[in-house]
């Protein structure tokens, strides 16, 4: 069963908020390292929780990055950081980007292209986005129904989270606000949608009409597929 479009934005809402107390709210800045989906754990409610700080680094207040050794997974690495082994903030920046992008398409960080050749899922996307094919780019199963500007605003959010220059890419605080907007938004939808609908057994023709009920097509609690190699612990 597929992974509903909200369940996916509380999802990444959630990973960010983590991210953001790292960076800002700590005592001492802390930067992962390895954001990855596979360090992301989903609870039986979907609840998201980043793990595995193995790698991660803190970094003193008074001082803008590190230069340390590369360390992270291919495929969410920040270029920048891989090239120069200067690590600061924006990495896990960029690495979250690649989660945002494995959420819109639910496709894995290493992709194979048509030529069967292997590709970053980050550089296929920004690809498809520059070329104004995104529709044809993201998982099938999220448009529609009043999300597409939803789905757009995500996807132009791990736009500016991948480019190139970390100086361009928001901060996590930035991309944390800008998903909590994007939640308030589609709550708002829904329930400008369910004032607007016509009442129980009235299908605006006098007729009777079957309504789906909470429980019904609408329910998502009981979905079992994840995105990507998002992880639910057992």
């Amino acid at each position: 069963m597929p992974l509903s479009w909200e369940k996916r934005l509380r999802i990444a809402t959630e990973i960010a908020g983590t991210l953001t107390y790292l960076h800002f709210s700590a005592s001492v800045s802390v930067l992962h390292r390895d954001v990855k989906s596979m360090n992301v754990l989903l609870n039986d409610s979907y609840t998201a929780k980043v793990s595995d700080f193995g790698a991660s680094r803190l970094i003193p207040i008074d001082q803008t990055h590190l230069v340390t050794a590369v360390q992270g997974t291919f495929g969410y690495l920040d270029p920048e950081y891989y090239y120069t082994g200067q690590l600061n903030d924006k990495s896990d920046v960029y690495s979250f980007g690649v989660i945002l992008v494995e959420l819109l398409t639910r496709r894995k960080p290493i992709i194979q292209n048509e030529h069967g050749e292997k590709q970053n899922l980050s550089n296929y996307f920004l690809c498809a986005m520059r070329e104004r094919l995104l529709e044809e780019t993201v998982d099938a199963q999220i448009l529609g129904g009043g999300r597409d500007e939803g789905v757009l605003c995500m996807a132009k959010l791990a736009e500016e989270c991948l480019r190139l220059t970390r100086e361009e890419r928001p901060t996590m605080k930035d991309v944390e606000m800008r998903l909590q907007l994007l939640t308030g938004c589609r709550v708002a939808l829904r329930v400008r949608q369910e004032e607007e609908a016509p009442p129980a057994g009235d299908d605006g023709h006098g007729g009777v009409n079957l309504i789906v009920g909470q429980h019904g097509s609408r329910q998502f609690s009981q979905e079992h597929e994840f995105v990507s190699s998002l992880r639910v612990p057992r």
